[in-house]
């Protein structure tokens, strides 16, 4: 599939899942026949592109997205204890059929708050949306959804983390890194930018498998402070790099979703979608 095809079908199935996401909400999941229509394809094609992307079809997608999905994922997730054990926390945790390699920046890149270093941006069409991606020369150190907030307000959102930075628009130079994040084919290296505690959460939170969740205080366990859960859910919630560091699979221990940074939508999708590839 050429990278412009992929462009275009991104774009497809983030209406498609925002308009799936938006009837489930109003109780009213639409037709298969409807929601191809909305979209101006016919229902085989919809079908076809939707099912090869997701993994599975349109109605079996809104099947997971329903309430239950949450407590549904919690109630047969491993103890982050047992997979981040088998992952290793080395550093190194394939995601997604995706070979993901990390590093952190040193205590004093992280003191100078970017200074000397020079960030390449970009606004990119994502299956959830418009997303901008931000890299240096060692790997890209931020990922924001966009349809919540606005992209203005996600640059400004991403940016501030790197106050002394210099900011290029240059999306023509990280684009090979993301068009790898969402077709699995190749490496894309990430540059994490944070505190010791924040990168420690990080670090489980890769471990956590595509398909399964965990929570807070399983995350505050099995990086050795089990009495530290609020300091867990702001490392989560200040998170550089959405998706790929997976934030979303982090859950109440009630089963609620709690919050998310780039919208309850978003994270809803990225949910239901990985769960419906693990299964399928």
């Amino acid at each position: 599939m050429t990278p412009a095809e992929d462009r275009y079908h991104y774009k497809l199935i983030a209406r498609a899942i925002a308009e799936i996401d938006a009837a489930q909400e109003n109780g009213a999941p639409p037709s298969l026949d409807t929601l191809a229509a909305r979209l101006g394809l016919s229902a085989a094609h919809f079908q076809k592109v939707f099912s090869a992307w997701v993994g599975v079809s349109p109605k079996r997608y809104q099947q997971y997205l329903t309430l239950d999905l949450a407590k549904h994922l919690l109630a047969k997730r491993l103890p982050l204890e047992t997979v981040a054990h088998e992952a290793g926390l080395s550093g190194t945790s394939r995601l997604h059929d995706l070979l993901l390699r990390w590093e952190a920046m040193t205590p004093g890149e992280f003191a100078r708050a970017g200074g000397g270093l020079v960030i390449n941006w970009g606004t990119f069409d994502t299956p959830f949306g418009p997303a901008i991606v931000m890299a240096t020369a060692r790997g890209i150190c931020g990922m924001g959804f966009c349809a919540d907030m606005g992209e203005d307000a996600c640059f400004r959102d991403l940016a501030h983390r790197w106050p002394e930075a210099t900011f290029l628009h240059a999306p023509a130079k990280i684009t090979p890194w993301v068009e790898a994040i969402f077709t699995a084919s190749g490496q894309a290296p990430l540059l994490l930018v944070g505190a010791p505690f924040q990168i420690k959460v990080w670090e489980a939170l890769l471990a956590v498998p595509s398909g399964q969740v965990t929570t807070y205080s399983d995350i505050a366990s099995a990086i050795g402070s089990p009495r530290a859960v609020r300091a867990v859910g702001t490392a989560v919630g200040r998170n550089p790099i959405s998706y790929l560091i997976p934030c979303h699979r982090a859950l109440r221990k009630s089963g609620g979703l709690g919050g998310y940074h780039w919208g309850l939508p978003v994270k809803r999708a990225l949910l239901a979608w990985e769960a419906a590839r693990a299964d399928a």
